[in-house]
């Protein structure tokens, strides 16, 4: 899904939102259910605004690494600026891959490797030990400095193959409990949307936003 070039000079700043993302699925999903809450506002991709050095992800924490990325955006364009930062929490491998989760196998967002080596660390586990979760800490960093957050997660397993062909990422091997013998690929994007992690983090910013936060 390409992303075409936007002049800022076009935008309206108070109309504006920069999602802080290059991954056309997350700036599709981060519309859908922000943009509900928002009205009239315009979500725009960092990188259709200009050529911007991703920032380094030094966060220990979905959250740290959250704001990091959000506050880059504002640097860069002046706007108010959203981002996330989400990853596949295992308990059998003690919370890996974590926040290291789009590089998991070495190399940042190549999504067969990172898969390949999930299913290679857990191994011969049994399905009841498989538990997992997807998290995600959504920050919303305002031109002037000010700061919201939202947290919501997906509980589910990791499944012993890879099966559908929607979303991206860990979606082939995540099973959510919330949909029972189906992988997160598998489901459309409204179904994924009703019950991600990403979602849960969306709707937990939604009602601080309508609280006056």
């Amino acid at each position: 899904m390409a992303l075409e070039h936007i002049d800022p000079a076009e935008l309206d700043p108070q109309k504006t939102i920069v999602v802080a993302t290059g991954n056309a699925h997350k700036l599709t999903e981060i519309e859908a259910i922000l943009g509900a809450a928002l009205p009239g506002t315009r979500f725009v991709a960092v990188g259709q605004l200009g050529d911007f050095e991703d920032p380094e992800e030094t966060g220990t924490t979905f959250a740290e690494n959250a704001l990091i990325k959000a506050r880059a955006a504002v640097a860069e364009t002046g706007f108010t600026a959203v981002a996330d930062d989400s990853g596949l929490v295992v308990d059998a491998l003690d919370g890996a891959p974590g926040v290291y989760s789009a590089r998991y196998a070495g190399v940042h967002g190549d999504d067969a490797a990172n898969n390949a080596k999930l299913l290679e660390e857990l191994g011969q586990v049994p399905a009841a030990e498989r538990t997992a979760r997807f998290m995600s800490v959504v920050a919303l960093v305002y031109a002037d400095g000010r700061v919201l957050t939202g947290t919501g997660a997906c509980e589910g397993t990791v499944g012993f193959a890879g099966r559908g062909t929607n979303g991206f990422g860990y979606d082939p091997l995540f099973l959510p409990a919330d949909t029972p013998g189906k992988t997160m690929a598998e489901l459309t994007p409204e179904e994924k949307n009703a019950i991600s992690h990403r979602f849960h983090a969306l709707e937990d910013l939604c009602g601080k936003l309508a609280a006056g936060a």
